[in-house]
């Protein structure tokens, strides 16, 4: 009975890296895309 509750907690670990990897990537990307568009619309303004 251990065994197989160690086993599912390591799954359910493993998952939940694996989608919590996936949410910091999309949070970077977001701000990566936020700064870009700032940054064109500072210099627009600017220009």
């Amino acid at each position: 009975m251990k065994k197989k509750n160690n086993a599912r907690r390591a799954a359910y670990e493993a998952k939940q890296e694996k989608e919590g990897k996936k949410v910091v990537e999309w949070i970077i990307g977001v701000l990566l895309v936020l700064a870009i568009i700032f940054a064109v619309y500072t210099s627009i303004m600017m220009g």
